[in-house]
């Protein structure tokens, strides 16, 4: 054994040295430099750190270093998260994104352009004029649509969401909110006194000619009968021919 090797090695460390510290690792292991001040000592970690990916070999599995502007990578040419400054595209770093694409500074990634949506139209309303429908020839009628599909940073910003024009319609009077209903029941209670009114008068009516026949039947009781005169015999004077 290397006088520089030592054997009661620890922290997942095949080989090590007292001044370079892991030399190799266990199975399984990644390898990897970590700079202490000027000096560099090898340790042995299961997975890789940030900015470093892996790559494993038949003799050893070794960590390497990322590209400048990577913060994490797959692999040397392939970056999963930027640093600071660029955003991320197709495992790329770039200062600025290509064309037909934004910079998300949320997720520091460059993203397609997404272009503001609206729904169809509403039918028109009912012609009003402050609010009312009534009392008046000329007013105004909006319909409305929402949206569907809010817009990117550079993406079409949204239409209008709703709109107004002038109306015609036939003039008539307004009624006051419940008339209609009130008037239907003065009416129905109106004629129903009238009916009241008009079947006591026939009571009325019936009770005072019954009571003026039950007076004339007790007053004919009461009138004695009327005897009737005996017929007078016509006159047999002799005529002036007998004498």
């Amino acid at each position: 054994v290397h006088p520089n090797v030592s054997q009661g090695c620890q922290g997942g460390c095949a080989t090590c040295s007292d001044y370079n510290g892991c030399l190799s690792c266990k199975p399984r292991l990644f390898f990897v430099l970590e700079r202490i001040g000027m000096k560099q000592i090898g340790v042995c970690l299961s997975s890789c750190p940030s900015g470093y990916y892996g790559t494993r070999y038949p003799d050893i599995n070794k960590c390497a270093k990322c590209k400048a502007d990577c913060d994490t990578c797959f692999t040397r040419n392939f970056c999963t998260k930027c640093k600071s400054g660029f955003y991320l595209y197709s495992g790329k770093c770039l200062e600025k994104c290509p064309d037909g694409l934004e910079a998300n500074n949320h997720t520091m990634e460059c993203t397609s352009i997404v272009h503001c949506e609206a729904s169809e139209w509403s039918p028109w309303s009912p012609c009003t004029k402050k609010g009312k429908t009534c009392g008046f020839k000329r007013g105004n009628e909006v319909r409305v649509r929402e949206i569907v599909q809010h817009p990117s940073a550079r993406g079409n910003p949204c239409p209008a969401t709703s709109e107004s024009r002038k109306c015609i319609v036939q003039r008539k009077r307004c009624q006051k909110e419940g008339k209609g209903k009130k008037n239907r029941e003065e009416k129905r209670k109106k004629s129903s006194k009238e009916e009241s009114k008009e079947t006591k008068q026939e009571n009325k009516g019936r009770a005072a000619r019954r009571q003026n026949r039950e007076q004339r039947e007790n007053k004919n009781k009461m009138q004695p009968k009327k005897r009737k005169a005996p017929n007078k015999e016509p006159n047999t004077a002799p005529s002036d021919a007998a004498h």
